[in-house]
């Protein structure tokens, strides 16, 4: 096939993308006013100091080198600064850089169809399909998923170029091919099955080569099949692979490392192969019929019928068969079905990435395989009808009007972490996640219905990590102590790993001055994570009360060397050596916690102390004067400046 690029109504095209977009604006534009969602945003953007640095070189260089939210997708990491760059913590803004993605990922649907195709009209519905479909919605108005959108924006250019190479074939058109395919992938690794998509469109639209009429036939049609011409469309596919490789292998160390892929013993590979066949049949369910949408699916707690799962599959398989039949004569039907089923591999959960059964999000690029069969389908059924261009014309009109009043309303429960969850809870049953999230979406604005959710979600499942913790914390907030150390001990038990969740434990013994408690976990925190320096200062504090102070005495010391601005550890460890008379060692301690804190009123009280005992009076007058400026109720001040000033009536007398 000649790939023809002049096209012949460049006005037309023209309206239609102006059209797509203020379609798409007048769906979407409510996103502006949007905000973070408390669902991985904070990783992404709101609790992440690389990202909020801006385009640093301290900031590039970990783009590229960390494993940060269980993934490895450095130009997503870059998008994200580059907009804390440009607008801060702005949700509004971030919002609608995920917009600007979406649309020129609609006009890149509809030029790139046009260009394998011709077909003006058709690649406009598919365009319009994939820009106004509930289920993108997710993908869109979700700031941490820009790397769907990004990872899209480069997968089409990549088909682009490869419409370019198949014109003019040459190193520097192969070339465009790999760099687009390469920055796709380090947006999303959702890409890896693009050589295969390219392998398809070989055949439809692009026509490099044929099959049989009828696969299951005896005729003697001329096929490419096994011919040298389809093994040369494969091997030219083969340097594709190279991208596709490195990105698996750092995806799935950094998933691996992230905890966010699933162990084989949790989730045996029958029940995620039943649960991956379900799953196709219903994202084909949800694309015509788009309601009860919600950003998590939870996986279902029991296994599946076999009876549904025999249905499914011979439902696929039946699908396929008639594909394949039909591939001569309408050959956008297999192209259409392979692109879906092929590019949702990567996330249909046979190795299962997280804890949802199925997601919105997934269906972003797949959908388009089934957008084409639709757009061509309909034209074809239409084919001998009278007024054909009126029927499509008021086919096409309804159910894009259809879609742009569904994916409105969609958006809306996007506003913010409460809507989104409120929302999933509504559509879905035993979403231990949803309650979890809107919890912690609550929290700390509204402490009791925060408890209601997290206790919701730990009656659904009872094991779940996260939501014992997070009930643990709004417990402590509420000042319930001894009911939130129950929490972190039965999270501790199921992941003796969770080092914050003890370090809150630790904290809780802390406060009630139970040291007996307090530094078994302290000490048990720094096994694992010996530079933590809070734990070392509580660890300090409570070997103090037990007048260990040896041992107290040098993890102050190990406090400040990790963190010397920590006033209060000066002054505990300069308190020691007060104690112990090394005056000298003490009194740079006490300093240095007035420099950090200047109206360290306790700390001017042992300098005056420590020149007292040296005879320095006058100077020990001015700080116990100093320490009772700064708080009038500084008893043990006052007591010492008394001292003081008997010693020196005496003296006089």
């Amino acid at each position: 096939m000649k790939v023809k690029y002049n096209i012949p109504d460049r006005h037309l095209k023209m309206i239609i993308c102006l059209l797509l977009i203020l379609a798409i604006i007048l769906s979407y534009w409510q996103v502006k006013n949007f905000d973070f969602v408390g669902y991985d945003d904070q990783d992404y953007v709101t609790e992440n100091s690389y990202v909020q640095k801006g385009l640093t070189v301290e900031s590039i260089i970990w783009a590229f080198t960390a494993f940060h939210s269980a993934n490895w997708h450095p130009l997503t990491w870059l998008s994200h600064m580059l907009d804390c760059e440009l607008y801060g913590l702005n949700p509004g803004a971030h919002h609608w850089t995920n917009l600007i993605f979406h649309m020129a990922n609609t006009i890149l649907v509809f030029l790139v169809l046009e260009l394998m195709t011709g077909k003006i009209w058709r690649s406009a519905f598919v365009a319009a399909l994939f820009a106004l479909h509930p289920l993108h919605v997710e993908s869109v108005a979700w700031i941490s998923e820009r790397k769907d959108v990004l990872s899209t924006f480069f997968g089409l250019l990549t088909i682009y170029a490869y419409c370019r190479y198949v014109d003019k074939s040459g190193f520097k058109n192969y070339l465009a091919v790999v760099i687009f395919l390469s920055l796709g992938l380090m947006a999303k690794p959702m890409l890896v099955t693009f050589p295969f998509v390219l392998l398809l469109l070989d055949f439809w639209p692009l026509k490099r080569f044929q099959i049989k009429n009828d696969l299951f036939s005896h005729s003697e049609t001329t096929t490419c099949y096994g011919s040298k011409r389809f093994d040369q469309l494969i091997l030219e596919k083969i340097p594709l692979f190279i991208p596709v490789v490195v990105s698996c292998t750092l995806t799935f160390f950094a998933q691996k490392s992230g905890g966010a892929v699933q162990a084989l013993g949790s989730l045996s590979l029958k029940d995620r192969l039943a649960n991956a066949l379900v799953s196709y049949v219903n994202y084909v369910l949800k694309m015509f019929w788009p309601s009860k949408l919600a950003v998590f699916y939870p996986y279902p707690v029991n296994a599946l019928p076999a009876l549904k799962i025999f249905g499914v599959v011979l439902l696929i398989i039946c699908a396929c068969f008639l594909a394949i039949r039909t591939a001569n004569k309408y050959p956008y039907i297999i192209i259409g079905l392979f692109w879906y089923l092929g590019t949702l591999v990567p996330v249909i959960g046979l190795v299962q990435v997280g804890e949802q059964s199925m997601a919105d999000r997934y269906t972003y690029i797949p959908l388009i395989g089934l957008f084409i069969i639709v757009a061509w389908g309909i034209s074809d059924l239409f084919k001998k009808w009278h007024h054909r261009k009126i029927y499509l014309s008021l086919i096409a009109m309804m159910i894009l009007s259809a879609l742009t009043v569904r994916t409105y309303f969609q958006i809306r429960y996007w506003k913010n972490g409460v809507t989104l969850f409120e929302h999933a809870i509504k559509v879905t049953q035993n979403n231990y996640k949803a309650h979890n999230n809107l919890a912690a979406a609550l929290n700390p604005k509204d402490l009791d219905r925060a408890i209601f959710h997290f206790k919701e979600a730990l009656r659904i499942h009872p094991k779940y990590v996260t939501a014992l913790c997070n009930l643990g914390l709004a417990l402590y907030n509420k000042g319930k102590y001894e009911e939130a150390a129950l929490y972190f001990t039965k999270a501790i038990h199921i992941d003796p790993q969770k080092t914050d969740t003890r370090m809150d434990l630790a904290n809780i013994y802390f406060l009630q001055a139970k040291p007996e408690k307090a530094i078994p976990e302290y000490r048990e925190i720094l096994k694992t994570d010996p530079e933590n320096a809070m734990a070392h200062y509580n660890l300090a504090y409570m070997l103090s009360v037990q007048k260990k102070n040896d041992e107290a005495e040098y993890h102050y010391k190990e406090a400040l060397r990790i963190n010397p601005k920590n006033e209060k550890a000066h002054y505990n460890l300069g308190d020691i050596m007060l104690k112990q008379g090394n005056l000298k060692e003490a009194f740079p301690h006490f300093a240095e916690a007035i420099k950090i804190k200047p109206d360290f009123f306790q700390a001017y009280d042992k300098i005056g102390l420590i020149l007292l005992k040296q005879g320095k009076f006058d100077h020990a007058k001015v700080f116990f004067s100093k320490a009772i400026q700064l708080d009038p109720n500084d008893i043990e001040a006052r007591k010492n400046l008394k001292t003081l000033n008997q010693t020196l009536s005496t003296s006089g007398s």
